[in-house]
């Protein structure tokens, strides 16, 4: 137990930070919407000499989300650390819960489509036209994608559970239909191995936000188990910054670039694999990287938050599962 007694000072700095990090992430997401998708020149074209309507509106975005954030900030100077990387925790539990229970209905619903069409039977359901519809990449996506994914975050606002556990039975049973119809029906098809594939991706990267948000991602440990947990606050703060946040950014600029940039290209492009027959949800899963690296950046900025309160000492720090484990 640390001696030093809860500091009383506002961390007015570090909240600033944090929050204008997060006004940087959201701005940022919709300016390059606007420069990418609508061709606005983009705020940067105001240093090139380019004085236009779009670039303006550009950059009157990024100040009125930095104003934004510095208002939230000084309206309550004394708010803790904590409360704010409980608020942002709690937002971000919603943004993880949605995309599961959106992958959920997506890969459910494109599983059948691709079945249907695979065995010649989807036409005994719908009309011709649709039929032909269904097979195209971008009325797929459009119209019966989009869709589920609205569908999934507002199922996500009655629920409470991630659902890590019942994706991963998902997966585990998708896998065991494969080996079962494979070598006892002799029956297998290319949206099979696509719908474990659509799924496993989705557990693997949506979940490592919850993972930091317990430290439960592989740390090579030398000396910080040792350590104090203010001195743990500070190689955590450190951390935070100047590896976490600093991924984040680089996958989010280098993957939403251009037209062509490696996650911007395939949502843009509806982007599926060559099987004409499999699930038509490859582009999605390009997506996942630009959910990794939001639902993370907005988890750093939680962690920073905890980590400058455990060095200050103020009171209310989480007691970790490992922790416990460790008391008893």
């Amino acid at each position: 137990m640390d001696s030093e007694q809860p500091s009383q000072s506002p961390a007015l700095m570090t909240r600033l930070f944090g929050w204008t990090m997060l006004a940087t992430l959201f701005t940022y997401l919709l300016n390059n919407y606007l420069s990418v998708d609508r061709d606005l020149p983009g705020a940067g074209q105001l240093f090139a000499g380019n004085f236009s309507a779009g670039a303006l509106i550009q950059l009157a975005i990024y100040i009125a989300g930095f104003a934004i954030a510095a208002a939230y900030v000084y309206r309550d100077r004394t708010r803790p650390l904590r409360q704010d990387a409980e608020l942002i925790t709690r937002f971000n539990t919603y943004l993880i819960r949605g995309c599961f229970w959106a992958v959920l209905l997506v890969g459910l619903a494109d599983m059948s489509i691709s079945f249907l069409r695979v065995e010649g039977i989807l036409g005994n359901y719908f009309s011709e036209n649709m039929v032909k519809e269904l097979g195209r990449p971008n009325f797929r996506g459009l119209y019966v994608h989009y869709p589920l994914i609205a569908a999934g975050f507002f199922i996500a606002l009655f629920t409470r559970t991630l659902g890590f556990q019942w994706l991963a039975l998902l997966i585990v049973a998708a896998e065991l239909t494969i080996v079962i119809t494979r070598f006892i029906f002799s029956y297998e098809q290319a949206f099979m191995g696509d719908l474990v594939r659509f799924w496993y991706a989705a557990l693997f990267l949506f979940a490592s936000a919850y993972t930091l948000l317990h430290e439960g991602h592989v740390r090579v440990d030398v000396f910080y188990a040792g350590l104090s947990r203010r001195a743990k606050g500070r190689v955590n703060a450190i951390g935070a910054i100047l590896f976490g946040m600093a991924l984040c950014w680089t996958i989010l600029i280098i993957g939403f670039k251009g037209k062509a940039s490696i996650i911007y290209g395939p949502l843009a492009n509806f982007e599926v694999s060559q099987s004409g027959f499999g699930m038509y949800t490859k582009y999605l899963m390009a997506g996942y990287l630009g959910v990794f690296a939001i639902s993370m950046l907005i988890q750093f900025v939680s962690q920073l938050f905890e980590a400058r309160a455990d060095v200050r000492n103020d009171p209310g720090a989480r007691v970790l599962d490992s922790e416990e484990i460790a008391v008893h």
